[in-house]
């Protein structure tokens, strides 16, 4: 199983009137790290739209456990849990680092493989090297 870890910084627009990170932030953290997971394997949302190759969300899901604040450094582990071959899904964990660090969310995204149009594609068919890329870096696949 493959993990690919991102380091951030609270920023104070990150965070609420209460000095905590607005719930909505987290999923856009998720995006960052989903983005460097794709990165680690070589490639990139880019260069996956260059291929005609579009990764929708169709379901989104975050636990919260504890909030963060202004200013923490948090960590962004995520995984691929899942790949199907006109779907994909990412797990991620959000811990704050420090003396003691503590997870603060934990969410799960899921994709669709789709085209230009919208319209589902078979990842395995269309691009084979990135089907073997995932799968190789996956905890769960169904072919």
């Amino acid at each position: 199983m493959k993990q690919v870890e991102t380091f951030l910084r609270v920023r104070y627009k990150d965070t609420d009137q209460m000095g905590l990170v607005y719930y909505a932030n987290y999923f856009v953290w998720f995006e960052v790290g989903r983005c460097e997971f794709l990165r680690s394997l070589g490639m990139s949302y880019k260069s996956l739209e260059q291929s005609e190759i579009f990764l929708p969300v169709i379901e989104a899901y975050c636990e919260y456990k504890f909030p963060a604040r202004y200013d923490d450094e948090l960590r962004v582990v995520v995984s691929l849990k899942m790949l199907q071959e006109v779907r994909l899904g990412f797990q991620y964990d959000i811990f704050k680092v420090g003396e003691k660090e503590t997870l603060l969310v934990s969410g799960e995204t899921v994709h669709a493989f789709v085209n230009q149009r919208g319209r589902p594609l078979v990842v395995r068919k269309q691009n084979p090297f990135l089907w073997r890329l995932l799968k190789e870096s996956s905890l769960e696949t169904t072919d």
